[in-house]
């Protein structure tokens, strides 16, 4: 998993994204997410804040705070007021990369959850939330970070990937 995350990053080099770790979990799982970022907006700019939407299907999201940095939970209009998206806000130099945390109550169907993600670099912006039609097939430019949810080997379904 290490390796493919290295080969993309450098595959994709400039246009490096905003990606979830790990890349899969078990339906119904309580997971802690974790959101990359690999470095600013351009090779000068640094990250002033991250802003990670989060799916109407998630149960509950719960940030982890990080030292240095603001953080503010914004709630949509659904069930007890859900989390609908985590902002932090602080400084990450243009070449340095860091990871900002989630534990999610995952939704109990199978599936893709995507996270469209805004990178702010001072008045500038990275709007990683391109989500693929279904059945799309092809790359895309600024990818959300996504992740799979694919029941454990074993389990009652026979354990099927998706």
């Amino acid at each position: 998993m290490l390796a493919t995350a290295l080969a993309l990053a450098l595959a994709s080099g400039a246009h490096a994204h905003v990606s979830a770790e790990p890349a899969e979990a078990e339906p119904g799982a309580y997971q802690v997410v974790r959101f990359r970022i690999g470095h600013g907006c351009s090779e000068t700019q640094g990250t002033t804040a991250l802003r990670i939407e989060i799916p109407p299907r998630i149960a509950s999201a719960r940030p982890q705070p990080k030292p240095g940095w603001g953080l503010a939970v914004e709630h949509g209009g659904g069930a007890a007021g859900a989390v609908s998206a985590v902002v932090w806000t602080g400084r990450l130099p243009a070449d340095q990369f860091d990871e900002f945390a989630i534990l999610l109550r995952l939704p109990q169907a199978p599936g893709v959850l995507y996270f469209p993600a805004v990178q702010t670099c001072g008045a500038g912006q990275a709007q990683w939330t391109e989500i693929p039609d279904p059945g799309e097939t092809g790359r895309l430019d600024h990818p959300a970070p996504a992740l799979r949810l694919t029941p454990a080997t074993g389990a009652p379904d026979g354990g099927h990937h998706h």
